[in-house]
This record gives C-alpha cells, sequence and structure tokens, in this order.
C-alpha cells in the first residue's frame, strides 16, 4: 500500500484528489495540508511515501515545504502539481529536491501513475522533457565568474569515466534504451551504471541526476 499525503490550498482540489486516490486498492490517504507548513508537519508525523505538493499556497508555499521535507531525509517523495506546464515554480520544486511534477490538468491515469512511479524511485518527468525544461529556465542557476571544469567538481570526484560518460548523455536527454543501443552497452549494464551514478553523487532519482549534469556543467544548454 502506497501512502499519500495531500498539499494544496484549495478545498475541492484536495477532495478531487482524494476521491480519485482512494478509489486505488494500492493507495491510501493518509493526510491533508493546506499549505506547506502543515505539509511539513503532517510529512513529518505520518512519513507518508508521497507528497502530492501544490506550488502556490499561503505562508510556506511547496517549494520551501519540499525543501525541507528532502532536507529532512525522510524517504518520502515528492510529487510537485502545478497549474501550469513549465511553469518557472516547477524548475525551482526540482532543485528543492522534488522527484518530479505535473499539471493539474493531467488526465487521472498519469496522476495515478505518476504516484506509483516516485513511490518506486522512479522520476516522473521523461528525461526529454526534463530537458526542456531545463533548457527553459536555465538562467535559474547561479551566476557567477567562468564555469569550473567538470573534473574539478568534488561530486563527479568518485564516477569513472563511463559513469561519467552515461551521466552527460542522461542530461542531454537520452533514455536508457538510446544509451544501450548508441553505446553499445546492454541495457541492464545501463541501469546498472545509473544506479551507481545516483549511489555515488547522492542524486535521490533521475530528475536530480539531470540537474546534476547541468550543475557541474558536463551538460550546456542548447
Amino acid at each position: 500500500m502506497t501512502t499519500v499525503l495531500i498539499a494544496d490550498d484549495q478545498p475541492m482540489q484536495r477532495f478531487g484528489f482524494r476521491m480519485l486516490l482512494e478509489s486505488q486498492d494500492d493507495l491510501t490517504v493518509v493526510g491533508e495540508a493546506a499549505n506547506g507548513t502543515e505539509a511539513v508537519r503532517l510529512t513529518d508525523r505520518h512519513r507518508p511515501d508521497v507528497v502530492l505538493m501544490d506550488i502556490r499556497m499561503p505562508g510556506l508555499d511547496g517549494i520551501e515545504a519540499t525543501r525541507r521535507i528532502v532536507a529532512a531525509g525522510a524517504r518520502t517523495r515528492v510529487l510537485i502539481v502545478t497549474t501550469f506546464d513549465l511553469d518557472a515554480y516547477a524548475y525551482d520544486g526540482l532543485r528543492a529536491g522534488a522527484s518530479g511534477f505535473l499539471v493539474k490538468d493531467a488526465q487521472p491515469e498519469e496522476l495515478l501513475a505518476g504516484i506509483r512511479a516516485v513511490a518506486s524511485g522512479d522520476a516522473v518527468v521523461a528525461p526529454s522533457l526534463t530537458r526542456r525544461l531545463l533548457d527553459a529556465y536555465v538562467h535559474h542557476l547561479p551566476s557567477g565568474s567562468a564555469p569550473p571544469a567538470p573534473e574539478e567538481d568534488p561530486r563527479l570526484a568518485p564516477l569513472t569515466e563511463r559513469e561519467r560518460e552515461i551521466l552527460t548523455v542522461v542530461g542531454q536527454g537520452w533514455t536508457n534504451t538510446e544509451i544501450a543501443e548508441r553505446l553499445h552497452l546492454a541495457e541492464s549494464t545501463v541501469k546498472t551504471h545509473v544506479s551507481r551514478i545516483l549511489a555515488k553523487t547522492g542524486a535521490r532519482d533521475r530528475v536530480q541526476a539531470v540537474i546534476l549534469a547541468y550543475d557541474t556543467h558536463l551538460v550546456t544548454p542548447a
């Protein structure tokens, strides 16, 4: 059974989510929060598998709530649910540690599939869409002097040359199948490399790995 916490300031939106989730045999709602502060508190209390997190809420917003939930080190994963496709806030939510995002007008089966994917440790956002999002909002990356060379970033130090190569193409939006075909590897081998990359870099999922590739300048915007 996958446990879910709903965080949204609109009562009717929470009601709709609850009705949908409780129609599924493998999903159950453990609580509802009307703002980010409540979301953080209820996550600490209930330890849900997934938080459905709205962004624009009174007081503590969904981005800061996500950041605090992730920083607490719990196994809970956050799925951002935003009103606008490719909203700049969604980018900030991903950087705060969310495992992906969906728009509120997504089909019910998309939302359910997204919750299940996040609960199992996968990223909701497809790699190609993730890159489009990051390209659109790459100006949010910290500015400063000339970007450091990738090899100078300590987060990349534990990676082998092959793992660094695969992290680069993951950041470019390649799927596991594409990586296997283009690098002449078995898909199972690619999955093993990706798992090791996540473990060595501390990235929570594939979305965070893509962000890491941008942050370390292995990938630059097109």
